[in-house]
């Protein structure tokens, strides 16, 4: 019987946030187009001839990458080749550089869904540095006994906020909330967002909310992130981990969080098909808004647009559930890395060489928690190298006043047509071509054939 420890439990999610709370080159592809052992903390074998080519998923640490790839190059002489898919294209690009000669060694898939497709490249990683420290096998995906895929990253998403502003909403005379420990439930985060739109003027910004762009780079915040509360309650009610049939029981919550980012934000929800996530970004780095729908990852790109940890601040997304005022942000992981079994052999061990230096060097280690913001699953990072800034510490003070996180139920979503079936009538609904009833259709109906069709 097959066992798959993909979907991370809530319970294992507290513990490891609040314990964890070239030739190398960096090629964007343009648009569109665990283990009881103890750490390891050795230096890495050199992989003879082999050289290593990581397919990136996250542009936002694109710079990142390629300046830890030259620098293990330069330490063993070993080749690194980081190439970074352009947002919303990773599968495509991954079924592209798939089928070439020189494929990727290093990939990584979202969770079990994305497991399904990828499991024939999928090396078992159970004898590996990788595993060894792995803190336990919930940050693993493991089938049949064999190790296909790991955890390198544990995330955070919510809303975030600039402190700045809102406590400058919060002087104005007949203020909704005097502090932000107020917003704790949907009609309080409405009545605020609400209050903020009609006086923005008053407060020199453009909308309570950021735009919500729906182009490639930005729909994901919405068809993907956003469902993920409509799906987890859904989850949690019915007292599942998974579903090939969704039922939409909390899609009225999904409309009414949507129609408050819509109608309350920066541009007309008309015109948000044009928008992108540097706009979304721009308008939050500029104080034109001050609540933008986004995670841990987006630190980085907030501090360079001249934000300070002061500005920053982050809540949980609300949908108007009973008893969300217990609910936290929402934490877990779609990024698991996996080694890719059909290269050669020689680069199939450099890449096992290079994820060991990168998890026990102090190069690695300063690279993803320091330079990358990363919070790991690894056992090697627990002595100085537990990163902090702004979005985390929010984090990890939101599992400390004893909230619930939101666990990450996408990686179980059917497929990347059925979020782009999702975020189609978002849009078409937004632009007021649609009603309601077509994101339903695509959500519940979409589900469903989707599943089926991964069947086939």
């Amino acid at each position: 019987m097959k066992k798959l420890l993909a979907v991370l439990s809530i319970a294992l999610l507290v513990v490891g946030a609040v314990t964890i709370f070239s030739m190398a080159e960096d090629t964007a592809i343009p648009q569109p187009s665990a283990s009881d052992a103890p750490a390891q903390t050795a230096s890495p074998s050199v992989a003879g001839a082999g050289s290593v080519y990581y397919l990136n998923f996250k542009p936002e640490q694109s710079q990142q990458w390629q300046a830890l790839a030259k620098t293990y190059t330069e330490q063993t002489g070993v080749p690194v080749t980081v190439v970074t898919a352009a947002s919303g294209t990773y599968e495509d690009t991954l079924r592209s550089e798939m089928e070439k000669a020189d494929a990727p060694t290093l990939f990584q898939v979202n969770g079990p869904v994305g497991l399904k497709t990828w499991r024939d490249y999928c090396l078992d990683l159970r004898d590996t540095a990788l595993y060894r420290n792995l803190k336990s096998d919930d940050f693993a995906l493991i089938e049949d006994g064999q190790v296909l895929g790991i955890a390198y990253v544990i995330e955070t998403y919510g809303l975030i906020y600039n402190r700045t502003l809102l406590d400058k909403y919060m002087a104005l005379d007949g203020a909704v909330i005097q502090s932000a420990d107020q917003i704790n439930n949907f009609e309080t985060l409405k009545a605020v967002a609400e209050d903020i739109q009609a006086r923005r003027e008053e407060l020199g910004v453009l909308g309570a909310f950021t735009s919500a762009g729906m182009d490639a780079s930005s729909d994901w915040r919405f068809k993907t992130h956003l469902a993920n509360l409509p799906v987890y309650y859904e989850y949690k009610t019915d007292g599942i981990t998974s579903t090939e049939a969704i039922k939409g029981t909390y899609l009225e919550n999904y409309r009414q969080i949507w129609d408050l980012y819509i109608n309350n934000a920066t541009c007309e929800p008309a015109v948000i098909g044009a928008k992108t996530g540097e706009d979304a970004a721009s308008e939050f780095a500029l104080g034109e808004a001050v609540f933008y729908q986004n995670g841990t990852w987006a630190y980085a790109d907030c501090i360079a647009e001249g934000l300070t940890d002061d500005d920053l601040g982050m809540l949980p997304i609300y949908i108007g559930v009973d008893g969300e005022e217990q609910q936290g942000l929402c934490t877990g992981s779609e990024n698991f890395w996996c080694i890719n079994k059909n290269a050669k052999p020689e680069n199939i061990e450099a890449t096992k060489a290079f994820l060991e230096w990168v998890i026990t060097s102090d190069e690695g280690r300063d690279a993803l928690a320091n330079q990358m913001g990363f919070v790991t699953p690894f056992t090697t990072f627990d002595a100085g190298y537990t990163a902090h800034n702004a979005l985390l510490d929010a984090a990890s003070e939101d599992l400390a006043v004893g909230h619930t996180p939101v666990s990450w139920t996408f990686p179980t979503m059917p497929s990347e047509a059925w979020k782009n079936g999702v975020g189609a009538a978002l849009l078409e609904y937004a632009q007021g071509t649609k009603e309601w009833s077509a994101v339903e259709t695509a959500f519940v109906d979409g589900w469903a054939s989707e599943y089926a069709a991964a069947k086939k």
